[in-house]
């Protein structure tokens, strides 16, 4: 299979790249190399793909590096919680009509094949229950209460405490960031095509990804990255709220297994959204405190608070993905974080002031 790979020089995308050349498929790799996060150069592990320099709204280079393609697997996009809202142009620009782009490239060229980068970013808070009321959504966190130390959402009905569950891919989307409403936008975007050109897409809701290449020490990286960093200046993790939100941490290899897996399995409807995740959920104190005990560093410092967008709980149900993709999780907490420790990751890039 021949396969374009956009963003492949990035985090998940170089993986996934490497991955499909391990497996005997040809990969046309295309990365813009944003700032955000890259140097302006590329990184020695994808050298081996002769990646081209170039961006997905460049349509006329898109059709060219279209011929012959069977599928595109889209991983390019300005990623990350973001600064503030001035960030929203470039998010829109980059992700929502970079994929305008593609997806139109894609038609003029014959190819009906998508496998998206999405993310669990569209479900904005989790699901839960209430015992007296059943499943709602939740009242939204109010600032006293988080600054009451109160961090736990309550049903929008009574105010009592609720249980979290495990979210499907049925669930209520509420994107609570700017990144996370153009992740949305390009899961519609894409749906739309489908529909139009009788094509397929399977929407893959990446959870909290962390890896050997993740990006660090940029505003834009996971906290996973942003811990390990404090960790190696001989800093304590700095943890917000009181550290129980719950989260799933899913290796980039088992990431890029699924990527890999979708490509190879024909939709079974225009788009499909699937949860990949590791099925095994912790809290970000629990990472902290992990990641630390490996680094032999100081212990987590939990300093309260949280960023305006920020969501408690977001926990994946993994079921779909095994179903339709078989797709499971390989890479355990324990061992990845491990590993984490010591990955390679790259190199701080150089942002715009």
């Amino acid at each position: 299979m021949r396969v374009l790979v956009t963003g492949a020089a990035g985090f998940i995308g170089s993986q996934v790249a490497d991955l499909l050349a391990t497996e005997g498929h040809e990969v046309v790799a295309l990365d813009a190399l944003l700032p955000q996060a890259h140097r302006g150069e590329l990184p020695d592990w994808s050298v081996r793909h002769d990646v081209i320099r170039g961006d997905v709204r460049d349509a006329t280079l898109l059709e060219r590096l279209l011929t012959g393609v069977d599928a595109v697997c889209h991983q390019a996009a300005m990623v990350g919680h973001g600064l503030d809202p001035s960030d929203g142009p470039d998010y829109v620009t980059h992700n929502d009509f970079g994929t305008a782009v593609l997806l139109a490239a894609m038609y003029r060229s014959g190819v009906r094949r998508l496998v998206l980068a999405s993310s669990m970013v569209v479900y904005g808070e989790g699901r839960y229950a209430c015992a007296e009321h059943g499943v709602v959504r939740p009242a939204s966190r109010r600032a006293a209460d988080v600054a009451d130390g109160r961090y736990d959402p309550t049903c929008p009905r009574c105010t009592e405490p609720l249980t979290p569950l495990l979210v499907p891919e049925d669930a209520p989307l509420e994107p609570r960031s700017t990144y996370a409403a153009s992740k949305l936008a390009q899961e519609h975007l894409a749906a739309a095509w489908a529909r139009q050109i009788g094509g397929d897409v399977w929407a893959l809701r990446y959870h909290n990804v962390y890896g050997p290449r993740m990006p660090r020490d940029t505003p834009y990286a996971g906290v996973a990255s942003i811990f390990r960093s404090a960790l190696a200046t001989g800093l304590p993790p700095r943890v917000l709220e009181d550290g129980r939100q719950r989260r799933d941490f899913v290796h980039v290899t088992d990431v890029a297994r699924a990527n890999v897996l979708a490509l190879a399995t024909p939709a079974p409807d225009a788009l499909v959204p699937v949860n990949i995740c590791s099925g095994e959920p912790h809290t970000v104190g629990e990472l902290a405190t992990a990641l630390a005990s490996a680094m032999d560093g100081p212990a987590p410092v939990v300093v309260g608070g949280a960023r305006a967008a920020d969501v408690r709980h977001v926990m994946a149900d993994p079921q779909r993905a095994a179903e339709l993709l078989g797709y499971s999780a390989r890479v355990r907490f324990t061992e990845g974080i491990t590993a984490f420790a010591t990955d390679p990751l790259r190199e701080p890039a150089a942002l715009s002031g």
